[in-house]
């Protein structure tokens, strides 16, 4: 019986007020993060994306291979997602010569393909209900594309569009409150609700990093960035701490 109880136990957090709170910072800090060691440290895109990359998949086994919910290496694995996300948007929209708009669709088409195939492979997708580990496999590369595809959002807002970082950020946190009042009060489906607004908290704090550490000529604050993402890292472990952390609901909660 003590096996099938850890079998049954959630591998990700519930999604609560917290969870998106934190998930915000730590989207910021893969944008500032990202940008130190592909831009400040001089990297560039193509060799940070490895080093990010390298970092996720370790962290993706551990967080397999773990038997429950374990906060910090949860979301060590965001962070790891988040900062290879930022790099591997940057290099396809930018060294590629995609631009933003071809970036942003290649990636919705990955993110829409890689739910498909979750829905396909396991008849039903959730964001808070990870216990199997092809199910973990499918939230984890979701969530990869999802991050790369927020970063490349929040650039063509900013740049593209003109609004710059404030603008893109004030017209995110919109769609992120109108998401939130279709999840509260009305019948929509909750999992194209949860998965449209993890997409939407990835622009959120792309557009709020690039505000924090881009040059005062191009609308940001010229902040240092590797001081804001220590910044930003401590922040997030003081709520990881204070915050309530628990395990998503069972498998036998939802079908």
């Amino acid at each position: 019986m003590a096996g099938t109880s850890r079998a049954l136990e959630g591998k990700v957090p519930a999604v609560t007020l917290g969870f998106w709170i934190i998930k915000v910072l730590a989207t910021t800090l893969g944008e500032t993060g990202g940008d130190t060691l592909s831009m400040t440290v001089g990297l560039g895109y193509l060799a940070a994306t490895g080093v990010f990359m390298l970092l996720l998949l370790a962290l993706v086994a551990a967080q397999v291979a773990a038997r429950r919910f374990r906060p910090p290496l949860y979301w060590a694995t965001i962070i790891a997602s988040t900062t290879a996300g930022t790099t591997l948007a940057d290099y396809a929209t930018r060294s590629l010569g995609i631009g933003y708009t071809g970036g942003s669709l290649l990636l919705l088409g990955l993110v829409i393909a890689s739910l498909a195939t979750w829905r396909a492979t396991l008849g039903r997708i959730d964001a808070d209900d990870i216990r199997d580990r092809r199910a973990e496999l499918f939230y984890w590369s979701t969530i990869t594309f999802s991050q790369t595809l927020g970063t490349a959002l929040g650039d063509w807002l900013a740049d593209t569009g003109g609004l710059g970082y404030l603008g893109a950020a004030a017209v995110f946190a919109a769609g992120l409150a109108v998401l939130a009042v279709l999840y509260f009060r009305t019948a929509v489906s909750r999992v194209p609700l949860l998965w449209a607004a993890f997409i939407l908290t990835r622009p959120l704090g792309a557009a709020v990093g690039d505000f924090v550490d881009k040059p005062v000529d191009k609308g940001g604050l010229d902040f240092s960035r590797p001081v804001a993402s220590a910044v930003l890292g401590v922040v997030i472990v003081a709520l990881i701490l204070v915050l309530p952390q628990r395990a998503g609901r069972h498998g036998d909660a939802v079908r």
